[in-house]
């Protein structure tokens, strides 16, 4: 019985984890949709709230970093729950510097606010839904134990690459037609490069997510 309950507790204790985790992916996910509204919809007021808004997520990496460390510390986990919380520590490093790039997507958008618009966004919106998406089913894998979804996750990062780089074509285009246009070109590529990156964390964490379900490591293995 007392077994029973030690096991219990343990259980409790990772499903926190596992909850923290979630919550700080719906939060992210948030923030990328905020992040992108602020710039098609030219509204610096949410540019600023959004960039404050990234404490939480900050905040959220701490409490999280030191649930693990207390786990660990006390439960010494072996095997599969040793990888589950060595993971979780992983995914929140990712999940910040998600918000880390929202931040900086907003910073963009609140100094192409203040200029006339250089064109519509169109595709942007497109690579900020693929990357949204594949942060959420990164962790639905992660959570549901689903390698299939993660290696899914793993390949769509070739759809947002290559709508990175035909961002790029294209407002290359504009700089070369007009030199005054060069500036705004500018912001608008960080802007696509930070969700090529919003992407790529996406990515270290389904790869991480395979390897806790597999044991394997398949970095840079998946084309």
């Amino acid at each position: 019985m007392e077994r029973e309950h030690f096991s219990k507790q343990f259980d409790n204790e990772l499903n926190v984890i596992r909850e923290k985790l979630l919550e700080m992916g719906g939060k992210v996910e948030s923030m990328i949709a905020n992040a992108m509204k602020s710039l098609v919809e030219r509204d610096t007021e949410l540019a600023e709230r959004t960039i404050a808004f990234d404490h939480e997520i900050n905040t959220l990496e701490m409490v999280i970093d030191e649930k693990c460390l207390e786990v660990l510390a006390r439960r010494q986990p072996a095997a599969r729950d040793l990888r589950f919380i060595t993971l979780a520590l992983k995914i929140v490093t990712d999940l910040e510097r998600i918000g880390d790039q929202c931040a900086n997507i907003c910073k963009r958008a609140r100094e192409l606010n203040q200029e006339p618009s250089l064109k519509p966004y169109i595709d942007l919106p497109r690579m900020a839904k693929a990357a949204s998406d594949m942060v959420k089913e990164a962790l639905d894998a992660f959570v549901r134990g689903d390698d299939a979804l993660a290696i899914k996750v793993c390949q769509d990062d070739q759809c947002v690459d290559e709508l990175n780089e035909q961002i790029q074509r294209e407002l290359l285009t504009f700089m070369m037609a007009d030199p005054k246009t060069i500036s705004r070109a500018m912001k608008i590529i960080q802007v696509s490069k930070c969700l090529e990156r919003i992407a790529d964390h996406a990515t270290n964490i389904a790869e991480m997510v395979i390897f806790m379900i597999k044991g394997k490591d398949i970095r840079h293995t998946i084309a």
